[in-house]
């Protein structure tokens, strides 16, 4: 079996006039954690947006499954397996927690195992089984945080990619959070994470890549790229 799950190969992307990647390339392990980090505006937002098909590629590839994807739309791509957890969550406020995570189950694929997905999204977060009928709207920001989780996995998501999890929340929450991922990287499910935290980002993960100015500037095991003083100071806000 072929241990690359995404590969994304000299990919270029941006908004109107203005180009925000040049020829990113990065590949995604079947199993493992991989981070995306850089400064803000370094254009890692956009190329998640690019990946999954939210904004068009203007060159380059994405492979996903052994497929070309790179032209497909988001939905098809959902039907995948490709799933994105955004930045800023884009809950439905005025439905319920469990209205919100029906909504995360409407492809095929999802809807044939919703039960199951269902219960396994409750036991990983127990505090939304709580909170089911409630009001998304009521929830903390970290509840709507695992609320947007759990909408994802949902999609019964072959790749889970998850934009800026820890963004706006408190220490506690954001490692109960992090808890939560190394579960699901413990049941094999292959993870994308664009993070803030680094330093609990880079502790989960399996490989990285560090992006600056739109384009990749090094990769490697999180292990040495934390060791290396201008990664650190220049990019990683270490």
């Amino acid at each position: 079996m072929n241990d690359v799950m995404l590969d994304v190969v000299s990919l270029g992307a941006g908004y109107g006039e203005v180009q925000v990647l040049w020829d990113v390339s990065l590949r995604v392990s079947r199993g493992r954690v991989t981070t995306l980090v850089g400064a803000n505006g370094a254009g890692k937002t956009t190329a998640l947006r690019a990946i999954i098909g939210s904004i068009s590629p203007r060159s380059g590839h994405v492979v996903f499954g052994g497929a070309d994807v790179t032209r497909l739309p988001a939905h098809a791509k959902v039907e995948r397996g490709l799933v994105l957890v955004p930045e800023g969550r884009q809950l439905f406020n005025a439905m319920t927690v469990e209205e919100n995570l029906e909504m995360g189950a409407f492809s095929r694929r999802a809807a044939r195992q919703f039960a199951h997905h269902l219960d396994r999204v409750f036991a990983l977060f127990p505090r939304l089984a709580e909170r089911r009928r409630q009001l998304c709207g009521t929830l903390s920001g970290g509840e709507q945080q695992m609320l947007a989780i759990g909408r994802g996995l949902m999609s019964n998501p072959e790749l889970l990619i998850i934009d800026e999890m820890s963004l706006g929340l408190a220490p506690v929450l954001v490692h109960q959070l992090f808890r939560a991922l190394k579960t699901l990287k413990g049941d094999g499910l292959t993870i994308l994470l664009v993070e803030q935290n680094v330093h609990l980002a880079f502790a989960l993960s399996d490989h990285a890549y560090v992006i600056a100015d739109g384009r990749v500037f090094t990769e490697g095991s999180p292990q040495a790229l934390a060791t290396r003083p201008e990664i650190r100071r220049a990019y990683l806000g270490l």
